[in-house]
């Protein structure tokens, strides 16, 4: 037994000497890594959640499969908006948020949490911090669908499920500013021009208080229509006088009473006719000058108006575009509580790491036995 035993250790001892730069090279890192991971490395679980962003405008083109589905459920999909969000999940911002609301940080710093895998630094920089966190947490939008995937690694299981929840949370606060923001700025262009419209009109309007106040005419229009309505009067009952003067010269004496005080009356109409006719067109203050002003004054009234009416429509529409574009995140999968550790993939890593130091090997054993071929 014992002289078995030698001799397997001779042979063994003749092996690597023999294969020494393959175990050096591959069998000795192969060993280390297999160390590390099966009696070292620390269990990580990972909490997996899937949302869309949408917005309740109907798509042009009728999409198909689970995009219809989603498309049905909440409207449609926004991908540039999706990665918005995801761009955010990773931020300082949303990193800061979670270390005041989780205390993230001592989080990754469990003490199940082995030396190599967890969070060096007790009281970590926002740029460390954010690093480490990048490391754990994956974001993932797909473009044909425009699902957005969430996954949170931790050193437990209620960790992770806790995490994935407020970046739920951050992920819907951060759809809210951003609908505050495009709401705010779709309208405000419309908001202005309604402002000034109205101050257009206010400035009109005063303009026809001081126009009454300094004419004392409440409406040259109306003035009008009476001034010209009463020569009217005038003229016809002037016309009258004149044609009973007529005929009445005819058969009486010129000095006779009746003559005379139709002649008179004829006289005053006229002279009354002259100065009402006067009125409407000449002399300060005149109806025909008064009405023009008050007109110009009524048109710019009417057209700022108009202007208001148009202005107070595209705020309307504004607001209901805004209104329409406004985002929403639809929950798809929620987050779950993970119960068996799925990371890290020891046998993956191992024989990663196996194949790929043969492989090099390989490639360098390749490389000398051609140049000594070479040189020989």
């Amino acid at each position: 037994m014992d002289h078995s035993s030698s001799t397997f250790q001779s042979r063994l001892i003749g092996w690597l000497r023999k294969h020494r730069n393959w175990c050096l090279i591959v069998l000795l890192p192969t060993a280390l890594v297999a160390i590390y991971y099966y009696a070292i490395a620390a269990n990580q679980y990972q909490s997996e959640a899937h949302f869309v962003v949408r917005t309740s405008d109907t798509p042009t083109a009728a999409p198909s499969g689970l995009s219809q589905a989603l498309t049905m459920v909440g409207g449609a999909s926004s991908e540039r908006d999706a990665m918005l969000v995801a761009d955010y999940l990773e931020s300082h911002d949303a990193v800061e948020a979670l270390q005041s609301r989780v205390e993230l940080a001592q989080r990754f710093r469990r003490p199940e949490a082995d030396l190599v895998s967890r969070l060096w630094f007790t009281n970590p920089s926002p740029e460390q911090l954010q690093k480490y966190f990048k490391g754990k947490v994956d974001v993932n939008v797909s473009s044909e669908t425009g699902i957005t995937t969430l996954k949170v690694r931790s050193f437990r299981p209620e960790d992770s499920y806790r995490i994935i929840q407020e970046l739920l949370k951050l992920s819907e606060g951060r759809v809210n500013t951003l609908n505050q923001r495009n709401y705010a700025n779709a309208i405000t262009l419309s908001q202005r021009r309604v402002q000034e419209a109205e101050t257009n009109l206010s400035q009109v309007q005063r303009q026809i208080t001081q126009f009454r106040r300094s004419e004392q005419d409440f409406n040259p229009q109306v003035t009008g229509a009476s001034r010209t309505s009463m020569v009217s009067d005038l003229q016809g009952q002037l016309a009258v006088a004149r044609a009973q003067e007529a005929s009445m010269a005819a058969v009486v004496k010129a000095n006779s009473p009746q003559l005379v005080a139709l002649r008179r009356r004829v006289a005053a109409l006229s002279s009354q006719v002259a100065a009402e006719t006067s009125k409407l067109s000449q002399g300060p203050g005149n109806v025909a000058s008064g009405m023009g002003a008050y007109e110009g004054i009524k048109v710019r009234q009417e057209m700022a108006g108009k202007q208001l009416e148009i202005a107070s429509a595209s705020l309307q529409r504004a607001q209901d575009d805004a209104r329409r574009q406004q985002l929403f995140v639809v929950p798809v999968v929620d987050p779950n509580m993970p119960v068996k550790a799925l990371y890290p993939e020891r046998t993956k890593t191992v024989i990663t790491a196996f194949l790929a130091l043969a492989l090099i090997y390989g490639i360098g054993w390749l490389i000398t036995a051609g140049v000594k071929e070479h040189a020989a």
